[in-house]
């Protein structure tokens, strides 16, 4: 964890319980290794959505649907997702814990490979979750910001990897070292855009908000 164990550990304590539904699929998601968003973050993810009041969200990695439907409980009725997941056995879990949550009339689910989804994306959307492969965000990012509303919102999960993002790149291990360079060099283009204003958030394993200007 980015920050102190136990104080990640008190804030988790406070959380009220989440749906059933939700927290059997992010709980059956961790014991099998999904990447789903962690806990503190999905708190934080649920928080910011309430308060952007999107008409429009879309989501750059489903998995199996857990943090689609955290942001689905915390928007307004008349909201619309658009996800995207290219993997298709995860596909088919989301598919099914959509129907079972009652939220397909919301939720569009796009198959796929995002760089190519992107391009066929017109927008504009309110909020943009990117939860997908770290080594791509600077790649999707000229894409996601052309789908962005002026004063709409981009939160990016896993930008700490970590904390390994502090080391150099030969303190990291090999297999590692180009996800790494790469989310070095997105953390940078997000700080110094001049159509974004950013922050970095140390919670979960980082993540970043920022707002299209």
């Amino acid at each position: 964890m980015i920050v102190n164990d136990r104080i990640t550990e008190y804030i988790k304590s406070l959380e009220p319980q989440e749906s059933p539904l939700i927290y059997e699929i992010g709980k059956e998601a961790r014991e099998n290794g999904v990447p789903v968003i962690r806990e503190e973050t999905a708190a934080f993810l649920k928080t910011m959505t309430a308060a952007m009041k999107p008409k429009a969200i879309l989501e750059v990695g489903t998995a199996v649907g857990y943090s689609t439907l955290l942001m689905a409980e915390a928007m307004g009725s008349d909201c619309q997702i658009t996800t995207i997941e290219k993997y298709e056995k995860r596909i088919l879990i989301a598919s099914r814990n959509f129907e079972k949550a009652g939220k397909t009339d919301c939720i569009t689910l796009l198959e796929g490979d995002a760089g190519e989804i992107l391009k066929g994306l017109t927008g504009p959307f309110d909020l943009v979750f990117m939860d997908a492969a770290k080594g791509q965000y600077l790649t999707w990012l000229p894409q996601i910001l052309k789908v962005m509303r002026v004063g709409g919102m981009l939160i990016s999960d896993n930008v700490l990897q970590d904390g390994d993002i502090i080391e150099s790149r030969y303190a990291v291990e090999r297999r590692n070292r180009t996800i790494h360079g790469r989310m070095r060099e997105y953390l940078y283009e997000l700080k110094h855009s001049d159509n974004l204003t950013t922050t970095i958030v140390p919670i979960g394993d980082g993540i970043t908000v920022s707002v299209r200007i």
